[in-house]
């Protein structure tokens, strides 16, 4: 069963989401017979390559008050905290994110998505690792086990750029506005980060309708609802 996860580094609820989803998926009955796809989505493309205050771009952006947006991250820091994450948003920046995701579809090739992705959040969330630096995003992929040359390579062209924009136009044909979003056999949509018991009802919704059952023989001698027909 093929799942789809569109999201985005520096989405505090994507990081949520996908730590929900995961549990989901580790409760799955059919768990080790999914496929996830792991796809981009840019919150705000437009963000300049160098990183800025996360605060007065968000106050600006939302047209809230300093004072309401940290109000803002202490409640979504908490709410983190109950799903075993660290946020640290006295560290974190505003990023631009376009080649952390090309990183990600390059991890992807390498068989090592998962890790990668685990990392640049933590990185970003916790540590307050600038994710718009090459540099910093290749000490990264070191740690999630990448090839430092091989990846300094990659990051210095323009390579998996296309994979990125197929991803955000396959979005914007679902219609997608926001991120978490998951999709389980072009079927299920989930949108926003979810309890772990929704996405795993949308799991065995979607395995079920893949996998209906088909009664052979017809109708036989039985019982049903505690009577017995003798």
């Amino acid at each position: 069963m093929k799942v789809e996860f569109w999201s985005d580094i520096v989405c505090p609820w994507c990081y949520i989401g996908k730590r929900r989803f995961e549990k989901a998926l580790s409760q799955f009955e059919h768990g080790k017979e999914v496929e996830v796809i792991w796809r981009s989505f840019e919150l705000d493309p437009s963000t300049p390559r160098e990183s800025g205050d996360l605060v007065a771009a968000l106050s600006k952006k939302m047209g809230r008050s300093a004072d309401e947006v940290k109000q803002m991250m202490a409640q979504i820091t908490n709410l983190a905290a109950q799903d075993g994450l660290e946020y640290r948003f006295d560290l974190t920046k505003n990023e631009n994110t376009f080649d952390a995701h090309r990183l990600i579809h390059f991890a992807s090739d390498q068989g090592l998505v998962e890790k990668i992705n685990e990392h640049l959040y933590r990185a970003y969330f916790t540590e307050g690792v600038t994710v718009s630096d090459n540099e910093a995003l290749v000490q990264v992929a070191v740690k999630a086990g990448l090839d430092e040359n091989a990846t300094r390579e990659m990051l210095a062209s323009d390579k998996y750029s296309e994979d990125v924009r197929s991803d955000e136009s396959r979005a914007h044909s679902l219609k997608v506005s926001g991120v978490p979003f998951v999709l389980a056999n072009e079927k299920y949509a989930i949108s926003g980060a979810q309890s772990t018991e929704v996405f795993l009802d949308a799991l065995r919704q979607a395995w079920n309708d893949a996998h209906p059952i088909t009664v052979v023989g017809g109708a036989g001698n039985s019982c049903d609802d505690g009577n017995c027909l003798i």
